[in-house]
C-alpha cells in the first residue's frame, strides 16, 4: 500500500485527492480557493468531516505547506514522507504527449512553451508543480495531460482547413480537452458493450463539455479543438460557429479582439442566449418558468449535442454505446432528454423516462431494452486516473 496524490492546480486554486494505492481508496479531498488573497477558501474533507477555513493564502507554496501541515495536524498522515508519488493534471500537451510523463527539464520546457494555447491552465499547472517539488523534492512527480487521449486521432480528424503553413509553424490544429476523463469513461463503458470492436458516444457534459467518439478504446474524434472555447455550445462557451462572427463583431462594436474573445469564453452559451446565469440549473429554472431566451437556449445546446452525436455516428459507422457523464450529464435528468428527444428517431434509441428522471450522479443505464443504442450516466473520475498513472510509473 502506498498513498499518492491527485493535483489540480488553477491559477488562483489547488485541489488535491489522497489515495491508498492500488486499493484507489480514498483518503481526503480538499481545495484551496482564492490563492492570492487574505480571505482565500480552505476545504478539506476526511472521515466523514468536512473543515472549511477562510485563512490568508498568499501563493501556490503557501497553500501547498498549508494542506501538507494540516495532513499532519488532522492525523491523515504522520510525515510527508508518507506521500509516496504526485501526479498533476496538465490541460494542454500539445503535439508532444500521448501519455503521462515525469516532469524532467523538457517536460517542463514544452508544458511551458504550450502556455499560449492554454494562458490560464498551463501556466497554473507549472506553478502548482514547482510547489509540489519544493515542497516535497525526494517525490517522484508525473504530468497527466488532458490531450493525450486524443492523440490517436488520424490528421484529417485535427487538422484544420487553414494554410498548412499554420499547422506546422504554429502548432495549430485540433487537441480536444477532458481526455482523462474521456479515457476514464472509456474503461467503465467497455462493459456495457457486448462485442469485441466496442464504439461509444461520449458525452462530458459539465460547464465545459466536450463528446469523443471511441473505437476499440481510442478516440477517434472530439469536439473541442484547438482550446476549450470550440465543440459544442456550454454553459459560457460558444462552441463551434461561423468564424466571421468573430470579424463582424469586432467591425460593428470597435471592441478589440481580446474582449471579444473574453465575451465567447465566459459570457455566451447558455448564458449569452438566455441572459439569466452562468449555471445551467438557474437557466433550466428559469425556462420551466416559460422564459423565451432560457428556453431558446436550452433547445439550441441540445441541438448542438445532437449534432456532433449524429456526426459521429456517421464516423464511427454506428454506436454501441452512448455514455452521459460530469455535472450536467451525471446531474440532469431534464438536460438528458432534451439532448436525447433531438436524436432519438434517427438513431432509434429509446429513453425509459421513470429511470432518467431519478437518475442523479448514479451509473445507471437509462436506455429500455427495446432501445437500439445502449444509454448510461457514468459519473467521471479524473482524480482515480491520476493516481493510477502516478502508481503505475514511480512505485510499481
Amino acid at each position: 500500500m502506498a498513498k499518492v496524490m491527485a493535483v489540480n492546480c488553477g491559477s488562483s486554486s489547488v485541489k488535491f485527492k489522497l489515495y491508498e494505492m492500488p486499493e484507489e481508496k480514498v483518503i481526503c479531498s480538499g481545495l484551496v480557493e482564492r490563492i492570492g488573497h487574505e480571505d482565500a477558501f480552505y476545504t478539506i474533507n476526511y472521515n466523514g468531516i468536512k473543515d472549511r477555513q477562510i485563512i490568508p493564502v498568499p501563493d501556490h507554496g503557501y497553500a501547498v505547506e498549508q494542506i501538507l501541515d494540516d495532513l499532519i495536524d488532522k492525523q491523515i498522515i504522520k510525515s510527508v514522507q508518507e506521500i509516496k508519488a504526485v501526479g498533476h493534471r496538465v490541460v494542454q500537451g500539445g503535439p508532444y504527449f500521448s501519455h503521462s510523463e515525469f516532469w524532467t527539464e523538457d517536460t517542463i520546457a514544452k508544458v511551458k512553451g504550450l502556455i499560449p494555447l492554454a494562458p490560464l491552465h498551463n501556466a497554473a499547472h507549472l506553478t502548482g508543480f514547482e510547489a509540489f517539488r519544493k515542497a516535497l523534492p525526494e517525490v517522484k512527480q508525473i504530468a497527466v495531460f488532458d490531450t493525450a487521449f486524443h492523440q490517436t486521432m488520424a490528421p484529417e480528424d485535427y487538422t484544420f482547413p487553414i494554410p498548412y503553413e499554420y499547422t506546422e509553424k504554429y502548432l495549430i490544429r485540433r487537441y480536444g480537452a477532458h481526455g482523462t476523463s474521456h479515457k476514464y469513461l472509456s474503461q467503465v463503458g467497455e462493459k456495457y458493450c457486448d462485442t469485441k470492436h466496442p464504439r461509444m458516444i461520449i458525452c462530458h457534459l459539465g460547464s465545459g463539455a466536450s463528446l469523443t467518439a471511441v473505437k476499440d478504446g481510442k478516440c477517434v474524434a472530439t469536439s473541442m479543438g484547438l482550446t476549450p472555447l470550440g465543440g459544442i455550445m456550454m454553459n459560457t462557451r460558444t462552441g463551434d460557429m461561423d468564424p466571421s462572427v468573430f470579424y463582424q463583431i469586432q467591425a460593428m462594436t470597435g471592441k478589440s479582439y481580446e474582449e471579444i474573445f473574453q465575451e465567447m469564453n465566459k459570457k455566451s452559451g447558455l448564458y449569452g442566449v438566455s441572459g439569466v446565469s452562468n449555471d445551467s440549473r438557474e437557466v433550466e429554472a428559469k425556462a420551466a418558468e416559460g422564459d423565451e431566451r432560457a428556453i431558446l437556449s436550452i433547445k439550441l445546446w441540445a441541438r448542438r449535442i445532437a449534432d456532433y452525436i449524429g456526426q459521429y455516428y456517421v464516423r464511427l459507422g454506428g454506436c454501441d454505446l452512448i455514455i452521459f457523464s460530469a455535472g450536467i450529464g451525471e446531474n440532469s435528468a431534464e438536460f438528458r432528454k432534451l439532448a436525447i428527444d433531438q436524436f432519438k428517431e434517427a438513431l432509434g434509441v429509446e429513453l425509459d423516462e421513470a429511470v432518467n428522471a431519478k437518475t442523479r450522479g448514479v451509473e445507471t443505464v437509462i436506455s429500455t431494452p427495446n432501445s437500439k443504442i445502449k444509454m448510461v450516466v457514468i459519473p467521471t473520475d479524473e482524480e482515480v486516473m491520476i493516481a493510477r498513472d502516478a502508481y503505475e510509473m514511480c512505485l510499481k
